[in-house]
């Protein structure tokens, strides 16, 4: 599914549920004590996605253990992002030469929580969101909003250090399946960082997933 709204030189692995085998590395083990097992499962396989991921680059499988933010940490020169929603796991990861930042998210395609969107959208973003659903009614345009910028946040992120607020980001949906994102930081930002994304869309079933990258002269 994720492989779909994905730029050459963008490897991936998903998974629907948490029944293959999924080994970890010992400093992972470590960090899932004491957890409850389905916490510790789909921990288990999203980590094994990010590996098949990093296979399909050619390199080798390494533990996966969270950095600053939570983030994962991954090996030099290589950009990724794992994310889970309930019946879903995947991981996405490339040559940091090809592609500077990206991030992925997922979601149950259905409509954001009572109160949410308030927190989540701008005055723009929410008269927008009412005209997508006009024209394309069978859209959770709410959800999708979310997962872009949880998207984007996963590809600003790692390269700055900085946390970014759903107000700091303004994301354009377009019906076709694409969006960009501007970001708008309360703080000045690292010298060099994006503050423009683009990313992709797909929604199918119960779930929908959203791809963001920089965008070319961000």
């Amino acid at each position: 599914m994720i492989e779909e709204i994905l730029p050459p030189g963008v490897r991936s692995a998903e998974a629907f549920d948490d029944l293959a085998p999924a080994p970890l590395f010992p400093e992972e083990e470590a960090l899932m004590a004491g957890r409850r097992q389905r916490r510790r499962a789909q921990f288990a396989t999203a980590r094994a996605c990010a590996r098949r991921a990093l296979t399909e680059l050619g390199l080798a499988p390494v533990p996966l253990l969270p950095g600053a933010g939570g983030a994962p940490r991954w090996p030099d020169g290589v950009v990724g992002s794992i994310t889970h929603c309930d019946g879903y796991r995947a991981a996405v990861a490339a040559r940091a030469a090809d592609v500077a930042a990206l991030g992925i998210d997922a979601e149950p395609a259905g409509p954001l929580p009572r109160g949410v969107l308030g927190l989540v959208a701008s005055a723009g973003e929410r008269a927008a969101l009412e005209r997508l659903a006009a024209e394309r009614p069978g859209v959770c345009w709410d959800r999708l909003l979310f997962s872009a910028k949880e998207a984007v946040y996963k590809a600003w992120f790692p390269s700055t250090g900085r946390w970014l607020g759903f107000a700091e980001a303004e994301v354009c949906l377009a019906p076709t399946g694409t969006f960009t994102a501007k970001l708008t930081p309360t703080t000045p930002p690292p010298r060099g960082a994006a503050l423009r994304f683009s990313g992709r869309w797909l929604t199918r079933g119960d779930l929908l997933v959203t791809f963001a990258a920089r965008a070319d002269g961000a």
